[in-house]
């Protein structure tokens, strides 16, 4: 089995995405509606995915791969070991367990058989209190055969005495901490599960009078032509069977905390979060930071491609004529194979490349998601500064990303984020630009529908890393010693 490639340079300085899943039943060949589901969530995860399948006749069936899914579940001889009208997939990229040597055995769904029959679950998200319970787990017996914190929920559901598998993931649910969505299959049952305040995001989808789907984002269900009806709610559980869909609450009714960086960058901009276009969301972004931090230029350019809608936005609102600046070789993908040092070296230049005959001698705005450690802002601004440009201005479609994210975003240490060290004036002068300026937090509120801004008593959204507001105690990063924000 080959490794997953090495990662690009460019990649390092931004933030990881999650992991995306999703699930059909009521089709005749549900794994390569999976396969085309995890295929439009693409996005949320590059190093692995995995399928499993329900076939009356043959059992339970499982493929699990490196790579995109484009290269490994496209073709007859693994869709063909996948038959049935149930099946649950996932796309990863390791935001807990090993990370950058991945085995395979890490890669998701996993499978358990119970004294009821067998069951699979595939999980986006991150279990906070994961290191006690894999503890505790191995202490009475358990035997785990990934480092994935996912692995702890089927140990726990094989040690609950309910009767039912359902009953059984409520059990072991009630137990974990952190930030979760689920997706789940039995012989005949297809489940989705959300967290009690709703971190990650799922959504269903209906096929015709009784074929059902559930995605990580609306665009997964797109792509293989569902109607979208819902959104899975906070702490909610769905049981789909024989085309009927059960309801239940295991967690209790809270407000929802979801992940606001959904909003910014990690969903596609196609999709619909809350009953809004992601996209508008991050055009809005984009007036919004015209409003907070207008500046005199010539042109408002994206960094591609996560800063376009924002950069348009920005450009509507300012007047400032909106240009490609900055060109992204498509044919790039996230990762470079096997590059020597001399190549490495290049970095950015890998992956983007600037007009030079259109910012020769111009104000340049650059419109990016985030800055993390700062390390790629610098070598973006070197290169439209060699490319000739009078001045460069970063505005920034988020606010300073000083916390880590303990719910399924591999962030770096908080040492290593260059909000958690400096002030945005000396980000400005450490990375080299005329101006720098992040969008408020109240900014991005409102950006995301939230006319007044953050309500600081009631957030609506997860924001902690940029606020340092934990909805969520992360109670293994704590044993470890990790230091949360001190009451204000």
């Amino acid at each position: 089995m080959k490794r997953p490639p090495l990662a690009h340079p460019f990649d390092d300085d931004k933030l990881k995405e999650e992991c995306g899943i999703f699930g059909v039943i009521g089709v005749g060949d549900a794994a390569n509606f999976v396969a085309l589901g995890l295929h439009a969530l693409q996005h949320r995860g590059q190093e692995a995915g995995g399928i499993v399948a329900h076939d009356p006749n043959s059992g339970f069936n499982s493929a699990r791969r490196f790579g995109y899914v484009r290269d490994n579940f496209t073709k007859a001889d693994v869709m063909d070991t996948l038959p049935g009208p149930l099946a649950i997939g996932h796309v990863r990229y390791s935001t807990a367990g090993s990370k950058g040597a991945t085995a395979i055995r890490d890669v998701q769904p996993f499978f358990g058989e119970f004294a009821m029959g067998g069951a699979a679950i595939a999980h986006n998200g991150n279990l906070t209190n994961a290191a006690a319970l894999r503890r505790e787990l191995i202490e009475r017996g358990s035997i785990f055969q990934s480092s994935s914190d996912s692995e702890c929920i089927i140990h726990l559901m094989a040690r609950s005495i309910q009767k039912t598998i359902p009953e059984r993931m409520k059990d072991a649910l009630r137990r974990v901490e952190g930030a979760f969505s689920v997706v789940a299959m039995t012989r005949t049952k297809l489940i989705g599960v959300r967290d009690a305040l709703g971190v990650r995001p799922l959504v269903l989808g209906r096929l015709g009078d009784s074929a059902w789907a559930l995605s990580s984002e609306t665009c997964g269900l797109d792509i293989i032509g569902a109607e979208f009806v819902r959104e899975i709610e906070p702490g909610e559980m769905v049981v789909i069977e024989d085309g009927k869909i059960t309801s239940s609450r295991p967690f209790g009714t809270h407000a929802g905390r979801f992940c606001i960086f959904e909003q910014v960058y990690f969903s596609r901009p196609d999709s619909i979060i809350g009953g809004r276009s992601v996209y508008e969301t991050r055009r809005q972004i984009g007036v919004e930071l015209a409003r907070e931090a207008p500046v005199e230029a010539d042109l408002v350019c994206p960094v591609p491609d996560s800063g376009t809608p924002a950069a348009i936005g920005y450009s509507q609102e300012s007047g400032i004529p909106y240009a490609m600046g900055i060109i992204r070789n498509q044919y790039m993908g996230r990762t470079f194979i096997e590059p020597t040092e001399s190549i490495r070296n290049m970095g950015v230049r890998l992956k983007l490349n600037v007009n030079r005959a259109l910012i020769k001698g111009k104000r340049v705005i650059l419109v990016d998601d985030s800055v993390v450690r700062g390390t790629t802002s610098r070598k973006i601004k070197d290169m439209i500064l060699e490319a000739g440009a009078a001045e460069v201005h970063f505005r920034i479609a988020s606010p300073p990303t000083a916390w880590p994210c303990f719910y399924g975003v591999d962030t770096p240490e908080r040492s290593k984020l260059l909000a958690a060290t400096m002030s945005e004036d000396e980000m400005r002068d450490w990375i080299g630009v005329d101006s720098l300026k992040f969008i408020t937090l109240d900014g991005l509120y409102r950006a995301a529908g939230e006319a007044q801004g953050r309500d600081p008593k009631a957030p609506k959204f997860c924001d902690a890393c940029f606020s340092g507001d934990y909805p969520i105690a992360p109670s293994d990063k704590l044993e470890e010693g990790f230091e949360m924000k001190a009451a204000e």
